[in-house]
């Protein structure tokens, strides 16, 4: 018999459920995503089960995070697949605002801000309201859900690092997690964007994770870090990308670094093949 998959589409529905497993002293997991799920996201809502006795997973486009250049129109959106594979996941609830109206109602006038290292020099020099929306739409799931745990993959790095830092600096009771990125076979890194690749630039695409490896190995053997991210950008552009950036940042604050011996370091990447934008990191070892 195939389980059905329980849906909550209001905030009042989705707190019902939430007050009855803390009555019963169970503890939760949030797991956020725009949907158009896939194998990253199945790992997430999978270690999520493993950390807590009920797993919620959020599926909502957010449309303060796209720029009106960006593909927030024709972003994949595929829910009754994904429903299907969180019932086979067993999954406890879906949370799926009926409405962009369920979560920015007329007059919403509060927005969250994040600033600082995590934020600085990467993402926000190609989508200045990026991190805007994602920390407030993150924040509006942790205060409506209020899970113990939430789950974010590692292949969004800058985002895991905002949405971590929001949440210690706002004194939040949880615990973010990163989830190591799940790849294909030949290393590129799982999106939902992935669909947007043609047949000719889906075998390109994974020259971006081989270089980011590259670079990372000649960095943790000494070499200069600004002459390897120099020579990455030079392969990276040769394989017929249009490089937004690729930047070695400490592995926690993503503060600019410039030595081996300055603490951990996170490589991360941003570039385009076509119409598709494509981010990835790794760290160096």
């Amino acid at each position: 018999m195939v389980r059905r998959q329980k849906i909550a589409k209001t905030i009042p529905t989705l707190r019902r459920s939430v007050t009855q497993w803390r009555d019963a002293g169970e503890t939760i997991a949030l797991v956020p995503t725009m949907g158009a799920l896939h194998a990253g996201h199945i790992a997430l809502v999978r270690l999520a089960r493993r950390r807590a006795d009920r797993v919620v997973v959020s599926i909502f486009v957010n449309p303060a995070q796209f720029a009106p250049t960006e593909d927030f129109s024709t972003y994949p959106r595929t829910f009754d697949t994904d429903v299907a594979l969180l019932a086979r996941e067993r999954a406890d609830l879906v949370w799926a605002p009926h409405s962009v109206a369920v979560m920015y109602p007329d007059g919403f006038a509060t927005r969250i801000v994040p600033e600082g290292a995590a934020t600085a020099g990467l993402e926000d020099r190609f989508r200045p309201d990026f991190f805007k929306g994602v920390a407030t739409v993150v924040a509006k799931l942790f205060t409506q859900v209020t899970p113990d745990i939430a789950v974010f993959g590692q292949k969004d790095y800058q985002q895991l690092k905002v949405v971590t830092r929001m949440a210690r600096d706002l004194d939040l009771p949880l615990k973010v997690i990163g989830a190591p990125t799940v790849r294909e076979r030949d290393g590129l890194a799982m999106s939902s964007r992935n669909v947007y690749l043609s047949a000719e630039e889906r075998a390109q695409a994974p020259l971006l994770h081989r270089v980011l490896q590259l670079c990372a190995g000649k960095i943790a053997k000494g070499r200069s870090i600004a002459t390897i991210l120099s020579e990455g950008r030079e392969a990276i552009e040769r394989g017929g990308f249009a490089l937004d950036y690729l930047e070695a940042r400490h592995a926690e604050t993503l503060a600019p670094i410039g030595s081996i011996k300055d603490g951990p370091i996170r490589l991360l990447v941003a570039a385009r093949l076509g119409t598709t934008r494509l981010i990835d990191n790794v760290g160096v070892k």
